[in-house]
């Protein structure tokens, strides 16, 4: 149990989930190599719901407390979720890690531009966009055209996400949205996913790191990011997702040997200080009009 008074920093769940978010990615990458990526995150979204309604169903208050209206943001934020991670996955199946993240970096860091109410709000994607520029060399001609959108869709996807877990967060306590949303994201990502893993190779072995990838993306990340969403701005978390694109790139060189060149590292640093001027806010205070259940027991411990 928790002492009274004493509470996480939302800023440090975000980062932790960041980086396990990361891990799992690079983990990914010898799993796509038999079922694909489509495949990957099928199971990947599948393992997840299971583990999440094992460890943190929503109560019965929560569910009997859905109303007709959730339906909709409910539908689109498990779509968006279940597509993001497709798509992301196709992404780094073609590019190097920390190259795709910057790339679908540009989501989140638009949606932060949008809700900024300063002058020079705009202006951040694009200097992030000249990072990428830099990134992906395309001077050089060996530009993965096809790796670049699905990272472009991948990051319409996660603005999509970043806005719709807030409210999700606001409606729902806990981790009980995120155990709603992600058994739809397997529903939406069926129909790519299961003839992937069908027509694979290795499938048992396939299956089974995906299970423990599963444990880490979107089970706790996920969660950890949902928690810390419900007590900050838009902003405020997407300029703190600026740090992302690095510790993609950190963890390509630990974990699939994946070394950026002095060009790409300039790329990086540009997308981050993007996010980081984009900053305005901080700790988000409760949501006015949220109608949140009492805590279950299993989300009090």
């Amino acid at each position: 149990m928790r002492r009274p008074g004493v509470e996480v920093p939302a800023w440090s769940m975000a980062i932790v989930a960041m980086l396990l978010i990361q891990v799992s990615n690079a983990l990914s990458v010898g799993v796509i190599e038999h079922v694909g990526a489509a495949g990957t995150a099928w199971l990947r979204m599948c393992f997840g719901a299971a583990f999440l309604w094992l460890f943190a169903r929503p109560s019965w208050q929560t569910i009997r407390s859905l109303r007709p209206r959730d339906v909709p943001a409910l539908l689109a934020l498990g779509a968006a979720t279940g597509f993001m991670t497709t798509f992301f996955l196709a992404a780094i199946e073609r590019i190097p890690l920390g190259t795709a993240v910057a790339i679908e970096f540009l989501g989140p860091l638009t949606v932060a531009a949008f809700a900024s109410t300063r002058r020079w709000g705009y202006a951040w994607p694009l200097l992030a966009f000249a990072g990428v520029v830099l990134l992906t060399e395309p001077w050089r001609g060996r530009v993965d055209l096809l790796g670049v959108g699905f990272a472009l869709l991948a990051g319409a996807c996660w603005g999509v996400y970043n806005v719709l877990t807030q409210r999700i967060g606001d409606r729902f306590s806990g981790i009980s949205g995120l155990a709603l949303t992600i058994p739809i994201a397997g529903v939406f990502t069926a129909a790519v996913g299961l003839p992937q893993v069908l027509g694979g190779s290795e499938i048992w072995w396939a299956v089974l790191m995906a299970a423990g990838i599963a444990l880490i993306t979107p089970a706790l990340s996920f969660g950890l990011e949902m928690r810390a969403l419900r007590r900050m701005t838009h902003t405020a978390f997407g300029t703190l997702l600026a740090v992302e694109p690095a510790f993609g790139i950190l963890i390509g060189l630990l974990l699939l040997s994946q070394q950026p060149t002095p060009v790409q590292l300039l790329g990086i640093a540009l997308v981050v200080t993007a996010g980081a001027a984009a900053q305005f806010g901080g700790a988000r205070t409760a949501a006015p009009n949220a109608q949140v259940p009492p805590r279950s027991p299993q989300e009090s411990a």
